[in-house]
């Protein structure tokens, strides 16, 4: 795809999202299963059922998913998402390249035997390797698009009203 073919794609709905902003609002959702035996909960994606549980530095055997990585995963995802097309729309020559995420979790805090120790992340770093022969000035102003329009980094650097709400008897 090229800039004019994700300018094409795209200027409907900027139009339609200009006119008629509640247009833009979408709720996504995500469904999990706590059925079954043993310390995991079966998460939905549009792909496939992922069968999240314990990190092994808290009693997990290693063969689910960590909803930790799963997050920096997701962080990962739209990131490299977020940078193809911004690379895209300023015809940015990008040979390729790699998306990498880490981050720093201080697990006393997940079991509760240290108060002071935090609950999730203390630091997350996210890198890009990319193959690209553009100057400098093009890198910086791709990568300073990539971090303003990344859903998932502005959410997690921004980080949003959240609501916890308890039903009983009504699952399914």
């Amino acid at each position: 795809m090229d800039a004019n073919e994700l300018r094409a794609l795209q200027a409907p709905l900027k139009d339609k999202y200009k006119a008629d902003a509640e247009a833009a609002l979408v709720t996504l959702t995500a469904r999990g299963d706590l059925s079954g035996d043993g310390l995991a909960c079966k998460v939905e994606t549009s792909r496939a059922l992922v069968e999240a549980g314990l990190h092994p530095a808290t009693g997990g055997t290693g063969l689910q998913a960590c909803s930790g990585d799963m997050l920096l995963e997701a962080l990962v995802a739209c990131a490299g998402v977020t940078l193809k097309a911004v690379a895209t729309a300023l015809d940015f020559r990008l040979g390729g390249g790699v998306v990498r995420a880490e981050g720093d979790l201080d697990f006393r805090g997940t079991l509760g035997v240290a108060r002071d120790a935090p609950v999730g992340f203390g630091e997350i770093r996210l890198f890009f390797d990319l193959d690209t022969d553009e100057p400098q000035e093009r890198i910086d102003s791709l990568v300073k698009l990539t971090e303003r329009y990344c859903v998932v980094f502005q959410t997690l650097a921004r980080p949003p009203k959240l609501a916890l709400n308890v039903a009983t008897g009504t699952a399914g």
